[in-house]
């Protein structure tokens, strides 16, 4: 059984349409670029210092360090965000909530890698700072030699 339709050959039939609206936020231009001009510095220089780290470890043949590679990941990661947010930003979709999430959680992963770092450099145990007074305070070369030349450049720095 066919169902009969009840317009005529003249009628005109309006449909709802779906509305989207897409919500934006109004950035305040000034603070939202020192943010991510620091946010971009620092996570370049995050990157840049931790591979020269890496370089010098490969050049001595020395193990890496894990926390070396896992702060060139931060930066890296911190990069992508910012990458992230200037596309949020072209499509005119970039809201608080995923900038304050994603900074916080940057912002927890570098300061794991800095409590890592600060304890391998000044930590109880074998840290780079006791070895290094060892290796250098206790000595006392004398002459025109490489190792003097050493001790004096450690001594300085």
């Amino acid at each position: 059984m066919a169902l009969a339709s009840t317009l005529s050959g003249s009628s005109v039939v309006y449909a709802p349409r779906a509305v989207s609206t897409v919500r934006t936020y109004n950035w305040p231009p000034l603070q939202l670029n020192v943010w991510i001009f620091t946010m971009l510095l620092s996570s370049a220089s995050i990157v840049g210092v931790f591979a020269t780290f890496v370089q010098i470890q490969k050049q001595l043949l020395l193990p890496i360090p894990w926390y070396f590679v896992y702060h060139i990941t931060v930066g890296s990661v911190a990069l992508l965000f910012i990458g992230g947010i200037f596309w949020l930003i072209a499509k005119r979709r970039l809201l608080p909530a995923i900038v304050m999430i994603g900074a916080f959680i940057i912002f927890v992963l570098w300061l794991v890698g800095l409590v890592v770092v600060s304890v391998q450099l000044w930590g109880p145990d074998g840290s780079i700072q006791s070895t290094c007074n060892l290796q250098v305070f206790n000595r006392d070369p004398r002459g025109q030699t490489q190792e003097t030349m050493a001790w004096l450049q450690q001594r300085n720095i």
